[in-house]
Order: C-alpha cells, then structure tokens, then sequence
C-alpha cells in the first residue's frame, strides 16, 4: 500500500472515531437544547395567554359588563379562562402541535375540567405552595408529551362567580347550571395553565440540527484531507520518490543523476542531504577502485 493511501485510511480511522464520539455528544446537547427551546417557546405563549387574561378582565369586562347587565345574558368572553383558551386556538394555526388548557378541578365550563394527569399537577402546586412552575413529561395517545404547567388561585373577583351558586350571575346559573364550578375559596389553586407539545417535536428538531451538524463536519473532513493530502505529496511523498529513484539508479551503477535539493531543515532535507553526501562519497569510491594499479 502506498504512502498517501496509509494515510488516507489512518486519517479515515481516527477523524472517523473522533466523529463517532463527537455525534453522540453533540446529539445529547442538541436533544437537551431542542428541548430547553421548546420550553422557552412554551413559556412565551404562557406569558401570552397571561395576558390575554389580564387584557380580558382589565378591558373587556369593563365593555361587556352593560350588555351583560342590560340582556340579562352571560357573554363567557368576559371569563379570563374562555378568552385564554380561545386565543390560543388562534394561536394554533402556525404552532398546531402545542395544546393548551386551563385545566380546574371544579370548573363551570366542562371543557376545563382537568383529566387524571392534569388533577395531578394542580394537586402538586397545592401540596408545593411555593411551586411557581413545574416541567414534565407524560405518556400519551400520540406518544411521550412535555408539559409546562403554573397554577392559577382564587382571588376575590373569582369568588364572585365561584363562591356559592347563590351569590352567582342569575345569567351564568341559567348558562351552566349549579352543579359544577362553585365553592371555591380564596387563596386556594384551582387550576394550572398547561402547555402540552409532543417529545417528537423537540426529537425532530435536534434530529435535523444533528443530520446539518454531520453534513457540515463531513465537508470539513473532505477538505481537510484534500489540503492534508496536497501537504503530504508537497513535503513527503515527492521527496520521498526522488530518493527512491535517486537510490534505484545509483544501485544500478548511474552516478550521473543529478543531486536531491536541500531545502529547510526537516526530516526530509536532511535525508535528502545525506543522501547526496552518500551518493558522492560511493561515486568516489568507486573511482578509485576504477584506477590504475589500485
């Protein structure tokens, strides 16, 4: 096998185990960022859906209340949670695979009531009442889901629905009836704000991140066993067959080949300057032995 070969095939070995190694460290940090990304995105339309509560009570309310009061209807787009949850379904046109939800363990409108897993984490806030935010993963019908929750209590303007039905919007008890979403107390976590997504999305994102990672390291390799290779041919492998040549002819009697050129002070010069003093003091060895009476 030949000297640029050898190479090539060391250089293919190590870059190759050196590339197995750095895939799998950069896919575990890939997976963690793709992850942590989501979350950040989760939060972003947390804090949205935030204020779409705060918009609703602090100017909605306010506009709809006289219609309320003059209809003697109940309009649901006054309630903090209907506006929330409905703006997020707006919201998931572009981001289809996130979820959210207000999910109550006793609330007026069905759709919110909370489901095993979800009863769980507001049973979690009210056991860890300094518990601002909790992140997890849960088995689901489409797969491994991450969520993030935060818990939502019971403030005065709450309990004027949610005390006691008696005390309710007569509008509101002939919307939903008193069977659900009453006795609430103040202070208390009712709910959590749940933004679900499926593990597959932060999966597929680090695993397109990871296939552009290898697509980009594996060019660098092309090229730098091209300019590896040139340097090699340049600095080695030449010389190394001028020697060669050199050494053939000069075995086989022809001293008339020229001298190798010393250039630097490498491995290379100096095998080539040794092998030119070689070559002179064998040329004039053999002269003497040509001579005359010698």
């Amino acid at each position: 096998m030949r000297l640029l070969a050898k190479f090539n095939l060391i250089f293919t070995l190590v870059f190759g185990a050196g590339l197995a190694g750095a895939g799998c460290v950069s896919y575990w940090f890939l997976q963690r960022n793709a992850r942590e990304e989501v979350v950040q995105q989760a939060r972003m339309m947390m804090e949205a859906m935030h204020s779409a509560r705060d918009y609703t009570v602090k100017q909605v309310r306010p506009l709809l209340e006289a219609d309320e009061a003059r209809d003697r209807t109940f309009l649901p787009q006054t309630v903090p949670a209907f506006a929330a949850t409905e703006s997020f379904n707006y919201l998931r046109v572009r981001y289809p695979d996130y979820e959210y939800k207000e999910a109550t363990l006793n609330p007026t409108n069905l759709r919110d009531r909370a489901v095993d897993w979800e009863a769980d984490v507001i049973n979690d806030f009210r056991n860890h009442p300094d518990r601002v935010e909790l992140i997890g993963e849960r088995e689901a019908a489409t797969g491994r889901s991450l969520f993030l929750a935060r818990p939502l209590k019971a403030d005065p303007p709450c309990l004027q629905c949610h005390d006691r039905p008696k005390a309710a919007p007569a509008a509101m008890i002939r919307r939903y009836g008193t069977a659900n979403g009453f006795g609430w107390r103040a202070g208390d976590v009712v709910a959590a704000q749940i933004v679900s997504v499926p593990m597959a999305v932060p999966v597929h994102m680090a695993d397109a991140a990871f296939r552009l990672l290898i697509l980009y390291m594996g060019a660098v390799f092309l090229v730098a066993l091209i300019v590896l290779d040139l340097a090699l041919v340049f600095t080695i492998t030449r010389p190394a067959a001028r020697l060669s040549a050199m050494a053939d002819k000069i075995s086989l009697g022809d001293f008339t080949v020229a001298e190798l050129p010393v250039r630097g002070r490498d491995e290379i010069s100096t095998l080539a300057d040794s092998f030119n003093r070689m070559r002179r003091s064998l040329e004039r060895a053999m002269k003497m032995l040509e001579e005359p009476g010698r």
